[in-house]
């Protein structure tokens, strides 16, 4: 991996492990939620879920990691097992697409040390 593609991929995938980190901790709030309040929490959580895939879309065309492609797909069932209430499930396949992502910035990562640059 070339130098460029390293820094970009770094910063993309340590930016959507912040994100996924938030999803899978709203997902698990949200199975505390009163059922009232159910509906409208999975909405929002559904419409930030599918932000993230396209920011995760945009590093996956950007850089080419195969590892951005395994994240989207991990949190597309995600989003399909949320949207069915399946909370439980959804928080798995959120930590996989986590570390799906992190396995993009450990590879960034070293490319950028064994340059000198961190």
């Amino acid at each position: 991996m070339d130098l460029k593609t390293a820094v970009k991929s770094y910063q993309f995938a340590e930016r959507a492990k912040s994100e996924l980190i938030i999803c899978a901790n709203l997902s698990t709030a949200i199975a505390d939620f009163p059922d009232t309040e159910k509906a409208g929490g999975k909405r929002m959580l559904i419409m930030l879920m599918d932000s993230i895939r396209s920011e995760i879309e945009f590093a996956y065309k950007d850089t080419g990691r195969s590892e951005f492609r395994k994240s989207i797909d991990l949190l597309s069932e995600a989003i399909s097992l949320t949207e069915s209430e399946q909370y439980g499930p959804a928080r798995l396949k959120l930590s996989e697409s986590i570390s799906s992502a992190t396995t993009a910035a450990q590879g960034a990562w070293q490319v950028l040390s064994e340059h000198g640059l961190l």
